[in-house]
């Protein structure tokens, strides 16, 4: 039997920022261990359908931490190990191969894996999914030679990875079972957007649809969708979806939702057993929601949260829900929950590449978009999502239900026209002082954070001075 003070089960991004960061905090060796089922050593995951996808990065460049880093922390990194389960009681994980791994804390980070067709023909040669650092090897391979493919999905896997085989110069074809693409985000002008983009770099959709058999005689040669359509075609990758795997806890007695269930301290119901990644459920205190969140800066925080829990902190996990992606030669971003939404602000020109997306819900903004906008877009959405509810008789324009403000930013359009102004960290009676000087009405709560004063550089031009020194100073002031 091995024994750790503390043991983080699964081997991906949870894991390598963890480790990282109990580093950091003074782990001393042969305190840590990591088992993990995969055989790589903990790697970034974003570049699995976008750089490492197309040939432009490689394994070593995706890593999370050198291949030397646990080795010369002490950190004991066991790879290509199955665990059967986990006895809570006694403290120690079963493993496949008759042997025991005792811990005194753990972390539970097991991760997602892929919901898989259940079709005829499911498996031929040539259809793939994506999860790990082989499944995008085996994509990247057989793409060198593929001619045509059909991506199966529409959220944002199955965008990046219809993009980077398009740029290979694969006629390729998304099937969207839905009326327009990634429909559970995007707002139907959003989608039309990105439709029309994909659409000029060559991607083919099929919107209503789904696969519903394969073809071949061993490969790949076509699917059929549910109206009988064939389409040809040597290789397919299905981007449906994934569920958290908690198999290895069923029996434990640790609850298992849609996941493994945590508080807001990502604690499960056993002392010193923690979950974090794709396969925790954990309560969300700023949405007031249980959530699962299965992207790369969830697994990245929660990591690092879980890091200093296991070394004796104890403070909630407070974070705005956060992704990114690159699609062509387009990267956006976006923060927080639109559900249940009741109002949608439109900045910018949605057939252009550079436009935002601002969520409210009963006078709160809860989420964001932003592609190719200015930074105080950006800088502001995660602050304003943690703020408190806002005055949307002020937030709309008098006189009007403008939805879209083409060209302006989120200064103009939504702080300078309806004048809200966020201070900088330690100026907030300053910044209130600077509103009513200036005419403004806070619309919005006065906390920390960056002045934008919008109003003040509308009005007299980038780069004016036109306040006492003494008061907050917005980023064109003084972009400390």
């Amino acid at each position: 039997m091995t024994k750790s003070k503390y043991l983080i089960l699964g081997g991906g991004m949870v894991a390598g920022y963890a480790a990282k960061e109990m580093v950091e905090q003074g782990l001393k060796a042969g305190e840590l261990s990591i088992i993990s089922a995969d055989n790589a050593i903990p790697y970034e995951r974003p570049p699995l359908s976008k750089g490492f996808l197309a040939g432009k990065e490689e394994e070593k460049q995706i890593r999370i931490n050198p291949e030397d880093f646990y080795r010369e922390h002490g950190i004991d990194l066991k790879l290509g190990v199955q665990v059967e389960g986990v006895d809570v009681a006694k403290k120690v994980l079963r493993l496949q191969s008759g042997d025991e791994a005792s811990f005194e804390k753990l972390v539970i980070a097991t991760g997602a894996a892929v919901k898989t067709l259940d079709i005829r023909g499911a498996n031929l040669s040539g259809i793939h999914y994506l999860r790990s650092l082989d499944d995008s090897k085996r994509i990247r391979a057989h793409a060198d030679g593929a001619k045509r493919a059909v991506v199966a999905g529409s959220g944002f896997i199955a965008m990046e990875v219809a993009s980077v085989l398009a740029q290979k110069g694969i006629d390729t074809t998304m099937i969207v079972r839905d009326q327009r693409i990634w429909a559970k985000i995007f707002t139907p002008a959003m989608s039309h957007s990105f439709e029309n983009y994909f659409a000029a770099r060559g991607v083919q959709f099929i919107k209503q649809a789904e696969v519903k058999e394969a073809r071949g005689q061993s490969a790949l040669t076509s699917v059929v969708l549910n109206d009988q359509r064939s389409i040809e075609c040597d290789l397919m990758v299905a981007g449906i979806g994934v569920r958290p795997v908690t198999d290895v806890v069923a029996k434990s007695g640790i609850e298992v939702g849609d996941g493994v269930v945590v508080n807001e301290y990502l604690e499960t119901g056993v002392p010193g057993v923690y979950a974090a990644g794709d396969a925790a459920s954990y309560q969300d205190t700023l949405f007031d929601k249980r959530r699962r969140v299965e992207h790369w800066d969830n697994a990245v925080s929660q990591g690092q949260h879980c890091a200093r829990a296991l070394l004796g902190e104890r403070t909630p996990f407070v974070h705005v829900p956060y992704f990114f992606s690159d699609v062509f030669d387009l990267s956006y971003e976006l923060w927080g929950d639109m559900t249940g939404a009741d109002e949608v602000v439109e900045l910018g020109d949605l057939a252009s590449t550079s436009f935002s997306v601002w969520w409210l819900k009963q006078q709160r903004l809860v989420a964001a978009f932003t592609m190719n906008r200015p930074d105080e877009e950006r800088n502001a959405a995660p602050q304003w999502i943690e703020s408190l509810p806002v005055d949307t008789q002020r937030v709309r324009p008098r006189g009007r239900q403008a939805h879209r403000s083409r060209g302006d930013t989120v200064g103009s359009a939504i702080l300078a026209r309806q004048g809200w102004c966020q201070p900088r960290r330690g100026h907030s009676r300053g910044a209130q002082e600077h509103q009513e000087n200036a005419g403004v009405a806070a619309i919005g709560p006065i906390r920390p954070g960056r002045c934008l004063c919008v109003r003040e550089r509308a009005a007299t031009g980038r780069g004016s001075e036109t306040f006492p020194t003494s008061r907050p100073r917005c980023a064109d002031h003084d972009p400390r």
